[in-house]
């Protein structure tokens, strides 16, 4: 059983819940209220300025150019695309320039972006790499197994949200990340 493996097998339950939590099913099946869905988009715009913090420190221990790229190219993907979708989104649920530009994070949003950010500042390449890559792979499950179940919400900013969290966006990253850490800690216990 390789690390991912065993990392996935061990907090399987935890996995699971987030993967079928019900802000997820409901998103899925178009249940979710617009207005639950912005105060989670608003929280989500905070961590993400978390999330970048943590991916360019990643870039900056990166072992190897190629390595760099990678985030690198999820950094492009944060910026751009998903900024984009967050602008436009903002403007749909009634979250005006203000609203959002002066978000401040919840109890819970501020303790995992202070975890993204220690992890960035003080881990190695390979403790940032395992914190993207079980936040972005339990991203990329749930988008996936909602994809695959073939759900089509009405409101399309739930399905763009979808969308950009399945294997089309995030599946190479998830998948070289597990690869990484995998070879990664293949070496160590070499050693």
């Amino acid at each position: 059983m390789t690390g991912t493996q065993e990392l996935r097998e061990r907090h399987s339950g935890l996995w699971e819940r987030m993967v079928h939590h019900p802000f997820v099913v409901e998103m899925g099946d178009g249940t979710l209220p617009n207005e639950k869905f912005k105060r989670y988009f608003l929280q989500d715009y905070v961590f993400v300025g978390d999330l970048v913090s943590l991916t360019a420190q990643g870039i900056s221990k990166a072992p190897n150019l190629d390595a760099a790229s990678r985030l690198h190219s999820f950094l492009t993907g944060i910026l751009d695309p998903e900024n984009d979708l967050f602008l436009r989104a903002f403007n749909i649920l009634g979250a005006s320039e203000q609203e959002y530009s002066s978000a401040s994070a919840s109890p819970t949003t501020r303790a995992f972006g202070d975890f993204l950010v220690r992890t960035g500042m003080e881990g190695s390449f390979e403790e940032i790499i395992t914190v993207l890559y079980v936040t972005e792979g339990t991203y990329l499950d749930w988008g996936t197994r909602l994809i695959s179940e073939s759900t089509k919400p009405d409101n399309p900013i739930y399905q763009e949200w979808i969308d950009i969290h399945g294997p089309a966006v995030l599946g190479s990253l998830v998948e070289w990340m597990g690869q990484y850490l995998d070879t990664a800690n293949l070496s160590a216990q070499q050693s």
